[in-house]
């Protein structure tokens, strides 16, 4: 296959589920702020920061404000991943490979970019935030069904579905990340009803707030909490459940094009990491210091992917 053509329907599925993950952290931030009675613009720092985008809004935009965060977070073309962003470049990509695409997906995508285009023509009022984000998420679950239902299982499927899961891993790391820069109030509150309903909201942004509760009964704890979204590989946003599915997606491909890349060895040894690890351990190093050394091998991975087949040849 083209290297264009597999660098077309990776960047089309990672932009895909970057729209709907920005979205999802939007929703972080919305709910956490309503636990705090004393919240703020600067709640929305920690936002921006676990988006990436934290120095390019302040030359965009300058003093930090709430409804401007969420507005350059949605909307802002000037923002490479703000959710209209993420629909447009994914759109192109699918229009780049649009052969390599089933109709049924093509249409979920190109509807998408339509909805979206006309849902943030002008800035949202925070009654209507919600019901946005929704839509994204729904959206973007309609091209995912789509494509798992109707695209043959060969090697356009398996770099699809590596761009989904590199950057699923991703978005799940800078989401758990959130907690550890603003928006826990204060070391006091570590323990509390506030520290709880924040971890819930964590869950309730990443639609595990019901599988969590099956598989650990409804406790929140911190330790739990960071243990389903990093460690349980039954939970299909966590960073082992995504790192499994790369690693299989990497291995059809190896054995396909009868070869193996450096980028087959960095994904089996970040798995590694992933299943020989206990919670205990990823605490002790510090949840932060794990996160930040997860993201940069994470994005080590998609650099070697790309130069390893090649994609802009």
């Amino acid at each position: 296959m083209l290297g264009r053509t597999a660098n077309g329907l990776y960047w089309m599925f990672r932009y895909i589920e970057r729209a709907e993950n920005i979205a999802r952290l939007i929703d972080v931030g919305l709910r956490m702020s309503l636990t705090r009675s004393g919240a703020g613009d600067d709640d929305w720092d920690g936002v921006l920061q676990s988006a990436g985008v934290r120095e390019a809004y302040d030359e965009g935009r300058g003093k930090l404000t709430g409804a401007d965060a969420i507005d350059y977070l949605l909307r802002d073309r000037s923002n490479p991943s703000s959710v209209l962003s993420c629909a447009d470049f994914g759109r192109n990509n699918a229009r780049m490979v649009r052969t390599a695409l089933t109709r049924e997906t093509w249409e979920a995508t190109n509807e998408l970019w339509i909805e979206l285009k006309a849902l943030l023509s002008k800035r949202l009022k925070a009654s209507e935030l919600p019901e946005a984000i929704d839509v994204i998420k729904h959206r973007v679950g309609v091209i995912r069904g789509a494509f798992h239902g109707s695209m043959l299982r060969n090697e356009l499927y398996n770099f699809a579905r590596i761009g989904t899961f590199i950057e699923r891993a991703d978005n799940t790391s800078r989401i758990l990340d959130v907690k550890y820069y603003v928006l826990l109030p204060a070391v006091s509150a570590v323990g509390t009803s506030i520290d709880n309903v924040q971890w819930e909201s964590i869950l309730r942004s990443v639609s595990a707030h019901r599988s969590y509760s099956w598989a650990y009964d409804g406790e929140y704890r911190a330790t739990n909490i960071a243990d389903f979204l990093i460690l349980n590989g039954q939970m299909p946003r966590s960073l082992a459940y995504c790192y499994e599915k790369i690693v299989s997606e990497l291995g059809y491909l190896a054995k396909d094009y009868g070869m193996r890349l450096p980028a087959h060895d960095t994904a089996d040894a970040i798995h590694k990491t992933l299943k020989t690890s206990a919670i205990k351990d990823v605490m002790d190093q510090g949840l932060h210091e794990f996160l930040e050394d997860f993201v940069t091998r994470n994005n080590q991975l998609g650099m070697e992917i790309s130069d390893g087949y090649r994609f802009y040849v």
